[in-house]
């Protein structure tokens, strides 16, 4: 079984429970909305969600695994998504289930095994991500793990009553910033 072990967290393989507690605990921000809200996925999805996973595992298009504390506890996942093997290339995407573990780092840390993961065991040349306009934490941690902004799709959201901008970065093998 898969394990990426950081300092405070670890990643692993997501189990069919996993996916259930993860849906169980998941709270939207509405002070400080991140994403937008997909009203129509249910807890009696978790089953649904992880055969999605394992299929996409099976078909080598996602890595989809289980961000967890250090005390065995799931806080969210991480994935790297659309794998294009002949352009060695996907989108890294996030998410975190209550709000209290958000802004605490782990996003960083996960990000970071992930990427590692990506530019060293699959052979991946770079690795893509997208945020919303006002989503500053993502966009600080991207930056800080190196990606760069490479382009502003204007208006490309209907968010919260209003149409907003959706960032683009990207980050190359050659511009990690840390080491194997």
């Amino acid at each position: 079984m898969l394990k990426l072990q950081g300092e405070r967290i670890y990643l692993a393989a997501l189990e069919r429970e996993d996916c259930k507690t993860l849906l169980e605990n998941l709270e939207h921000d509405f002070g400080n909305p991140m994403e937008t809200l997909d009203l129509g996925f249910s807890l009696e999805n978790y089953d649904e969600w992880f055969e999605k996973v394992q299929k996409r595992l099976k078909g080598g298009t996602h890595v989809n695994l289980g961000i967890f504390l250090n005390d065995d506890i799931i806080i969210g996942d991480v994935a790297l998504q659309r794998i294009d093997k002949t352009n060695r290339s996907c989108t890294l995407g996030m998410g975190f289930a209550k709000v209290e573990h958000r802004n605490q780092g782990y996003g960083t840390e996960a990000a970071s095994l992930m990427l590692k993961y990506g530019f060293y065991n699959l052979g991946l040349e770079r690795i893509w991500a997208t945020t919303l306009e006002h989503n500053i934490l993502a966009q600080k941690m991207m930056e800080k793990l190196g990606f760069r902004l490479e382009g502003i799709k204007r208006k490309a959201v209907y968010f919260c009553g209003k149409y907003i901008d959706e960032y683009h970065y990207g980050l190359l093998k050659e511009e990690l910033i840390w080491q194997k």
